[in-house]
């Protein structure tokens, strides 16, 4: 199937031990004036858009501009794309910056899948990662689709895969199509250059088995021609290996 990607991006913001995301303006705003060991980051959210579905990449911060309106829904609108068309909602893991516009409601046709194991440990975590309390309302819903086995298949053309690099229970997805595989991997490879080099990074769960990982997707991913998509990465939204 041809399938159109669309980055949906609501800016770039610094993050520090706090775990709070700061808005950060790059033509103005001097990292340095940030707290020391901020990371530089693009929240992006991706729409993919064929002639069987509208599907939601992760949901972003669940941030609103002055006038309420949930930037994700605007950057939505501003392709054309609005909330009841959107049929299929999958979740890499449920951090607040992947999963703050976890809004059931708004998105009242879409089915959403989420790993089992990823909610019951949010729950156990909780805040600072997690809000626990937003979570809840998927507990019983009718249209969350659990997924409870560590790999698998959606309807035949996606397929996911538990990781555990980043965050304990962090799954992948490949999503066929016409241009080949389009590869999502959320927080375990949110970014380009941390495919192309070894980085242990300290925020990960399992800092050493997200760089093993990373490494394995960037060579297979480059036989394979895989398009990649960096939901962090303030320059490469959209990469053919």
């Amino acid at each position: 199937m041809k399938t159109d990607i669309i980055p949906l991006s609501e800016g770039h913001f610094t993050i520090g031990k706090d775990k709070i995301f700061v808005p950060f303006d790059l033509s103005q705003d001097d990292l340095n004036e940030r707290p020391v060991g901020s990371l530089l980051v693009e929240v992006q959210p991706f729409a993919l858009v064929n002639e069987k579905d509208i599907i939601l990449l992760d949901t972003g911060l669940g941030f609103a501009h002055p006038n309420q309106q949930a930037m994700l829904i605007s950057n939505l609108e501003k392709h054309n794309i609005h909330p009841e068309d959107i049929s299929k909602v999958l979740l890499s893991h449920l951090h607040k910056d992947h999963a703050g516009g976890l809004q059931l409601e708004a998105f009242p046709n879409a089915s959403f899948y989420i790993y089992r194991p990823e909610f019951d440990y949010a729950l156990e975590v909780g805040v600072p990662s997690y809000f626990p309390e937003e979570l809840m309302s998927l507990a019983n819903h009718p249209r969350v689709h659990w997924l409870n086995e560590p790999f698998g298949v959606i309807e035949d053309y996606i397929s996911y895969e538990h990781t555990g690099g980043h965050s304990r229970e962090h799954i992948v997805f490949w999503i066929a199509s016409d241009q080949g595989l389009i590869f999502y991997g959320g927080d375990e490879a949110p970014q380009l250059k941390q495919m192309k080099i070894k980085y242990v990074a300290k925020y990960d769960y399992d800092g050493r088995l997200a760089m093993e990982l990373r490494q394995q997707w960037f060579e297979k991913g480059t036989k394979e021609s895989w398009t990649c998509l960096f939901y962090h990465d303030i320059k490469n939204a959209v990469v053919k290996l």
